[in-house]
């Protein structure tokens, strides 16, 4: 999953009461759709607040409870005017995540969209700081050759952090981050360490994962209102609304 943004602002304009609508999930389809066949977009109609936002897109199993797999996920940090922000983040995931190919009209059919609006970010003092199937959780740290060794390193999970005593060390030539979306952990049967160990590797550090390390992160918790429709069920609120397919 990537991540177009490096600041995390709490949700500008209207509070969390307009929470993630199916509406929401029908827009980022339409835009795919149309962006795909030249067809006419159906205007939205939800209100048009701001938020963070993700779009995300899976393919389903043709095998009845089968898991379905990952097709396309980004969004960003920076709160997005969501009638905009939907449709450009529903195409920047469809074409342009990195780890798959493009998606094609052919598969639109074995689609699904999901929406999440993130809400309530705070910064955290511990790397556990935070619940599994409640919070996602956004990471940051420095190369790990600049963080210093504690004296007696210990191999246990600690609820403390030793970022707020690490001393500066020079400019940073390289940070690394990474996200997980609230759901993830859950979905993956991973534990808090498992998740933030999987937060490191995602953000690109391939060594040894120390104690030290996961104390240098710099951890923020967020929540996320989300939705998720069909293919089919796009399809009858396009028809619904008027528009063709």
């Amino acid at each position: 999953m990537s991540v177009l943004a490096h600041e995390l602002p709490k949700p500008a304009g209207e509070e969390v009461e307009q929470v993630c609508r199916p509406e929401h999930c029908y827009h980022s389809f339409d835009a795919l759709f149309c962006a795909l066949t030249s067809k006419k977009p159906i205007p939205p109609k939800f209100p048009d607040g701001k938020y963070p936002l993700f779009v995300t897109w899976n393919t389903r199993s043709s095998r009845p409870g089968r898991p379905h797999k990952l097709r396309g996920c980004i969004g960003t940090f920076e709160s997005q005017p969501l009638k905009d922000g939907l449709a450009e983040y529903a195409l920047i995931s469809a074409f342009r995540d990195h780890r798959f190919r493009r998606i094609e009209e052919w598969e639109l059919e074995n689609l699904e969209c999901s929406v999440s609006l993130l809400t309530d970010f705070e910064d955290v003092g511990s790397y556990l700081d935070w619940e599994v199937g409640v919070h996602g959780i956004y990471i940051t740290f420095p190369h790990p050759s600049l963080i210093p060794v504690a004296p007696s390193p210990s191999s246990a999970p600690s609820p403390l952090s030793s970022s707020s005593s690490t001393p500066t060390r020079g400019v940073l030539k390289h940070t690394f981050s990474a996200t997980f979306l609230p759901h993830v952990a859950e979905e993956q049967g991973w534990d808090k360490i498992e998740t933030i160990d999987s937060a490191i590797r995602k953000a690109g550090w391939s060594g040894r994962i120390s104690e030290d390390l996961r104390r240098a992160l710099k951890v923020r918790r967020y929540q996320s209102r989300s939705c998720t429709v069909s293919w089919e069920e796009y399809v009858q609120w396009r028809t619904d609304n008027g528009g063709s397919v």
